[in-house]
């Protein structure tokens, strides 16, 4: 248990110190790994893969339409279409990975931009 305690005190320390935006291109950067990994994985990794990357997609999408977002509105509804193909593609029967990964490594690239 002592080492989950310094994991946590850890992980709070350095979320404290790097920007809400920062952290999530970070949860991209992940969803692209996981995508990477799975494109020439066993089939588990790609179902694994592909189900992350749909969480990650339905609560942007779910961002989008919160009416507290501090986006502009256009922008907003950008993401929303951005989203909605990229949960098609995962409805494919053969998704495309390589359009996955380029779609998560741009919004991760606009999140990083300072």
């Amino acid at each position: 248990m002592k080492t989950m305690s310094h994991a946590a005190r850890a992980y709070e320390a350095a979320s404290v110190k790097r920007s809400q935006r920062a952290q999530e291109a970070d949860v991209f950067h992940r969803a692209i790994g996981a995508l990477r990994a799975a494109r020439d994985g066993s089939p588990i990794d790609r179902v694994r893969a592909l189900a992350d990357n749909r969480r990650l997609w339905t609560s942007v999408g779910d961002l989008m339409r919160d009416p507290l977002s501090t986006l502009p509105p256009p922008l907003r509804a950008q993401i929303i279409s951005v989203g909605l193909s990229v949960q098609r593609e995962m409805d494919n029967d053969e998704p495309n990975f390589d359009f996955l990964i380029k779609i998560n490594e741009n919004i991760a690239a606009g999140l990083s931009e300072t």
